[in-house]
């Protein structure tokens, strides 16, 4: 497709994929604002001592992760199984449950680890919810539109990352917690709604390899054998985990920034900001000759952000620096999906998804126990700091181990028999 003819609103002409992105929109929305709530009123326990609430804000992120490394493979190849669009409702329906455990824990004063058990429920669902999810959102719309529609996915998820925090800190602000509580509830149950009115375009045939440990295996080989794809999720996986801060936000807000609930939101919204920011300037400019090496940049950028936000003590310095960290790993999430989609046979979405899924879970919810464990350490500053530089290795060091990174070029043109010596069939053979 040429500059001239590229349309980047093509994919918001296909009433499924809007009412699909109306709903993950809401949905993302309530699971944010849960975020938020929960976070403050851990802090709000334990805010006495700096080192046991960062301590018990990272375990947030270890109750969050433990289900998904132990279901997503056989959620992936459930995905690839089963109707997709049951799967990811059923999915929903647990992450609600979850949703009511904190609501109760909240309203009857339990122990903070019934927060830890409700959060881990809510990690079962989506272990399931989002490799359906990720394999159902191509057979809404034609393929070739598919890197706009990543595009716009990134922004849809970004919105409701960004007002999220937001609506969670003012909710958290202005009402009691079981209030809060209650509100992330319903705006679950009206993001599952509006999710069910979409209606697949194309057929999903289900995969019926025998139920082994070859097939359960089979996206994590696909991923291994596809060299592109394996150097970007584990450039995502170490530059995430060693410089993600997000945890210690309740900590920066109170303890140096000195703001209140509403300001923890701000910081909290500040991320997705500048991804969405970022992902509108992406889908009107999507034509990069070297795609690869704008993502080296942006993770870069990343690392540097993370530092100037490590370091200041000004609020709003803070919260910009914030926005560009938003923006550099938009580039990263919208590029790797885009390559996810466009190399990954259809009959084995779902599995690959899924062991991508570990990866960003890995980097984002293990990155909060990190934080939270070396915070303890070194402090919250000497934390994100040595993180970011950590970050910035990371990125020379994917230089070196993965010369590809740098020879990628635009994503429209990416096709598997361009990337490695493999025909688009002999790629399909690695899911039998």
């Amino acid at each position: 497709m040429s500059a001239s003819s590229h349309d980047p609103y093509a994919p918001l002409r296909y009433p499924n994929y809007l009412c699909f992105t109306l709903g993950r929109i809401i949905f993302v929305l309530g699971v944010q604002m849960q975020t938020i709530t929960v976070s403050w009123l851990i802090y709000q326990q334990l805010h006495r001592d700096t080192r046991q609430a960062a301590f018990a804000l990272g375990m947030i992120g270890l109750a969050q992760v433990a289900p998904i490394l132990l279901l997503a493979l056989p959620a992936g190849q459930a995905a690839d199984r089963f109707n997709r669009k049951t799967l990811a409702m059923l999915g929903q329906f647990v992450i609600a449950l979850g949703a009511m455990g904190v609501f109760l824990t909240t309203h009857f004063h339990g122990p903070i680890w019934f927060y830890y058990a409700a959060l881990f429920v809510a990690a079962i669902g989506r272990a399931f919810n989002i490799p359906a999810l990720s394999a159902l959102m191509p057979q809404l719309l034609p393929l070739k539109i598919v890197p706009e529609a990543m595009a716009w996915n990134s922004t849809a998820f970004q919105l409701s990352a960004m007002f999220g925090p937001a609506l969670g800190g003012l909710c958290v602000a202005q009402f009691p917690g079981e209030t809060a509580c209650l509100i992330n509830v319903l705006f679950l149950g009206l993001g599952y709604f509006f999710f069910s009115l979409a209606k697949p375009l194309t057929r999903h045939v289900a995969n019926r390899a025998p139920v082994n440990l070859h097939s359960l295996l089979s996206g994590v080989r696909f991923v291994l054998k596809t060299r592109l794809l394996f150097a970007m999720l584990l450039l995502d996986l170490f530059a995430t985990l060693l410089g993600g801060a997000t945890a210690l936000l309740p900590i920066y807000a109170h303890d140096i920034l000195h703001t209140n609930a509403a300001g923890f939101g701000m910081l909290r919204a500040a991320p997705p900001v500048g991804a969405v920011l970022m992902a509108l300037w992406m889908v009107h400019h999507p034509g990069w000759n070297r795609a690869g090496l704008v993502l080296l940049w942006a993770v870069a950028g990343y690392g540097a952000a993370t530092f100037i936000f490590g370091v200041s003590t000004w609020f709003w310095v803070s919260v910009l620096a914030l926005v560009l960290v938003g923006a550099c790993d938009n580039v990263s999430v919208v590029v790797r999906q885009t390559v996810d989609q466009m190399l990954t046979p259809p009959g084995m979405r779902g599995r690959v998804s899924s062991f991508s899924f570990i990866f960003i879970s890995c980097s984002n919810e293990l990155g909060e126990v990190e934080s939270g464990i070396t915070a303890s350490w070194f402090g919250p500053v000497g934390s994100v700091v040595l993180g970011s530089v950590g970050s910035l290795l990371v990125v020379a060091g994917s230089i070196w181990l993965f010369p590809e990174l740098l020879s990628l070029g635009r994503l429209k043109e990416l096709r598997p028999e361009l990337i490695e010596e493999k025909t688009s069939e002999r790629l399909e053979e690695l899911a039998v």
